[in-house]
């Protein structure tokens, strides 16, 4: 028999232009027993992402919008001062990662080990698209650069799913409004030497073609904000 966990998590959707992929999305977050509220932040969206996002009517789902797109990082922010249950985790609005794997990684925090999970694309064995190579090597540079120093082993600090106690996500006073997001939300859970853990988890990968945004240039910020965050910022 399988366990069903109580509704316990809040989930944080930051969302630009994905009206090809937002519906689905929202119904495989809603359709996990653990999820009791879902955030969607709407960044500014030119296409038709607002109006699929309220054509589903669930009491749990929240919908806000932003007069101008303003970045991932703003979006996230935004999210968690609304957040109301005791664990959060952030989803992207596209389908590269699976909400079925929200009770892997909320295991680590109810059984009391962690108050942070990361979910690993590189630790796992489930299934991976084959993409962009050099997205991946670029990934272990900063992921590798974060680890030197934080002093934190992690194999995938650039991963979307981050998820947390809220009492710490919205502690985190973030201030990058872009993709910057991910390495300055590491440096600040090392500044609050809070129990990090990792759990493998699968990655659907999508192509330029397919809507992927992010480009070489939010790498060159991410080394900004690693060096930013983690050493001017003491």
């Amino acid at each position: 028999m399988i366990q069903r966990i109580k509704p316990c998590l809040s989930v944080v959707i930051p969302c630009f232009n994905e009206a090809e992929t937002i519906e689905t999305l929202l119904r495989k977050v809603l359709d996990q027993s653990s999820v009791g509220q879902v955030i969607l932040v709407d960044d500014g969206s030119e296409d038709a992402s607002v109006k699929k996002a309220f054509s589903i009517k669930d009491s749990r789902l929240q919908i806000y919008q932003k007069e101008k797109n303003e970045g991932k990082g703003s979006a996230i922010k935004y999210g968690f001062s609304l957040v109301n249950l005791p664990y959060v985790v952030i989803q992207d609005a596209d389908l590269e990662y699976d909400p079925r794997e929200y009770d892997a990684l909320l295991k680590p925090l109810l059984s009391g080990h962690a108050d942070v999970v990361y979910g690993s694309r590189f630790l796992s064995s489930g299934a991976r698209r084959a993409v962009y190579y050099w997205h991946r090597v670029g990934n272990k540079i900063l992921t590798s650069l974060s680890n030197m120093f934080t002093n934190i082993d992690l194999t995938d600090m650039e991963t979307c799913y981050k998820m947390m106690k809220s009492e710490i996500a919205k502690d985190l006073q973030l201030k990058e409004k872009r993709f910057g997001l991910e390495p300055e939300i590491t440096a600040r859970l090392a500044k609050l030497k809070v129990r990090i853990f990792e759990v493998p988890i699968s990655y659907y990968g999508r192509t330029y073609a397919e809507g992927k945004k992010i480009t070489w240039k939010d790498g060159f910020s991410a080394m900004r904000c690693i060096v930013q965050y983690n050493l001017f910022n003491r």
